[in-house]
């Protein structure tokens, strides 16, 4: 597959294509084909009414990880659409931030499929595993 021209995009240029993820307060850190990586912050407006960081947060940062992944190993001239999204999540998060590092399962011509894991990073403890995302991105060739 030939490499999409948006790869030499800093991972901020590339985060910006998906001005939602700016209003949610999602940071990028890594965007590679083989590796994205992306960050959020707890904070309260993000949270449920027990103060745990929404699930929805926690999918929308896992669906924008994944998305920057399968978009960066596209072949010249396609584009991108999620067409399933499944995320498990393992614990609650009370603070800090939350990593999502998404990595390819499988590239072809139709689809890909973007595995995201969730972690939570806090000032105090070891980081621990929140979420899992699996994701198939259809890709869209130009007509």
């Amino acid at each position: 597959m030939e490499a999409h021209p948006q790869q030499a995009a800093s991972p901020g240029e590339l985060l910006a294509l998906m001005p939602f993820a700016a209003l949610v307060g999602i940071r990028a850190e890594l965007a590679r084909a083989q590796e994205v990586t992306l960050r959020l912050a707890w904070a309260a407006e993000r949270c449920t009414a027990a103060g745990v960081l929404h699930g929805g947060a926690l999918v929308t940062l896992a669906d924008c990880a994944a998305g920057i992944c399968a978009y960066l190993n596209l072949p010249a001239g396609a584009a991108t659409s999620t067409i399933e999204l499944k995320t498990h999540f393992f614990a609650a998060v009370r603070g800090g931030d939350v990593v999502a590092t998404a990595r390819p399962l499988h590239l072809g011509h139709s689809f890909a499929v973007i595995q995201t894991d969730l972690f939570n990073e806090r000032a105090v403890g070891p980081r621990r595993h929140v979420g899992h995302s699996t994701q198939t991105q259809a890709v869209l060739h130009g007509r």
